[in-house]
């Protein structure tokens, strides 16, 4: 990463500084933290409150309260702590994807409620968006918002749902308006306790703590509208093109880590006589692994910046798309071939690798599988071909109307 100011995509020096900064963090008071996979980890939630890398998720200045996000910022940190510890980097990015929903579209004393906590890291929030049968087809949900009285009732279940069952406070989206599609969800924050609320922990290769939901009645007011009744859908979306480039911007830290790792190991492994690393197949493969890295990188860091500088919907949504589908599937190929150098030794229980192994394969399902980021994509290129002809065409009949006067 660069810090001069004259190049395109280069690091500010402000920005440098910021990841030095975020790094010393990690590794003088994070990686020492007890890991508990499968589990929220909340002794090292409260550490990240502690030294301000939570409040980091929200942009702004740290002594303000959070009132929106920074796409880069948020990229950065998640990059710079995938670098260095997996489960700080998981942990922080599932209470910005939790509680940004809350601080996007809740009422005032929702955000009230929650945020103080969210920041400090006594608060688990969590998004819960999969189901069973919907999974990545937000617009499928069948958790079903019966109206009752002055507000609903939840029925139903949520799967795959990261932090649950244990988080303390739940972004939901429920079906209000039935056939409706995407244009009859509402999103709402439902406590971890609520009354009716319940579920059980999933065992899954990805070591976070991630769960099943169950709401058995569970009752929700007005006040806890998040955004519009019947308009969940462009609540989850607009949370989806924040964090997908930094579900990036995690796996090009990850890719970057097993680089490192790889670079070396094979500048001093011996193997036939000679270093790994004079051998032109592995060095062409460290050539590989280098440029995909950085290309994933840079399409990050253009799709953050797109967000922040308030670029048009369609475009921001376009750019996430493609930097979550670059940056994924290229840490998933250069950690694999990171393997394939280290050999046997990098399958072993506790090595760096074996556990990016494991780790670097759900970024390429959640918030939206592969295929979709592909989908979104085909359709954003056909829609802004047909607005682009529907323009030369209103352009060229103007042009002939002057013409005949």
């Amino acid at each position: 990463m660069g810090v001069s100011t004259e190049r395109a995509f280069a690091l500010t020096l402000a920005q440098a500084a910021y990841v030095a900064e975020v790094r010393r963090i990690a590794l003088d008071h994070l990686v020492a933290i007890e890991p508990t996979p499968a589990y929220v980890n909340r002794p090292l939630l409260r550490a990240l409150g502690d030294h301000g890398l939570l409040r980091g998720l929200f942009g702004g200045e740290p002594d303000q309260p959070p009132r929106d996000a920074a796409a880069m910022q948020l990229c950065l940190l998640r990059e710079t702590l995938a670098g260095v510890d997996t489960e700080a980097e998981t942990a922080l990015a599932l209470q910005g994807l939790g509680s940004y929903p809350i601080l996007q579209s809740g009422r005032p004393a929702a955000v009230e409620r929650w945020l103080p906590g969210v920041v400090s890291g006594e608060t688990v929030a969590a998004f819960a968006l999969s189901e069973p049968g919907a999974g990545s087809d937000a617009a499928a949900l069948e958790l079903a918002a019966e109206p009752d009285g002055d507000g609903w009732r939840l029925t139903g279940e949520k799967a795959w749902i990261s932090n649950a069952p244990d988080a303390d406070v739940y972004s939901v989206f429920a079906r209000t308006t039935p056939g409706a599609g995407s244009r009859g969800v509402t999103a709402f924050v439902v406590a971890g306790d609520a009354a009716g609320l319940s579920g059980e922990p999933l065992d899954l290769l990805a070591p976070h703590a991630i769960g099943r939901l169950v709401f058995d009645g569970v009752r929700v007011e007005r006040d806890d509208v998040l955004g519009e009744a019947d308009g969940g859908f462009a609540v989850a979306m607009r949370t989806l093109d924040l964090f997908r480039p930094s579900v990036g911007a995690f796996a090009v830290g990850m890719a970057q880590s097993a680089l490192d790792a790889t670079v070396d190991w094979v500048t001093t492994r011996r193997a036939y006589g000679d270093l790994l690393v004079g051998q032109q197949s592995v060095e062409h493969t460290l050539a590989e692994m280098a440029t995909r890295t950085q290309a994933a990188r840079l399409l990050v860091y253009a799709a953050a910046s797109a967000y922040d500088a308030g670029a048009p919907r369609a475009e921001i949504t376009s750019s996430a798309a493609m930097a979550k589908l670059l940056a994924t599937e290229s840490a998933q190929w250069v950690v694999d071939q990171a393997v394939q150098l280290h050999g046997a030794r990098g399958l072993q229980r506790g090595h760096l690798l074996e556990r990016l192994y494991r780790e670097v394969r759900a970024p390429r399902i959640y918030e939206g599988a592969s295929e979709v980021q592909r989908t979104i994509i085909g359709r954003g290129l056909v829609r802004a071909h047909q607005e682009r002809a529907h323009q030369d065409r209103a352009h060229q009949d103007r042009a002939h109307q002057e013409g005949q006067q």
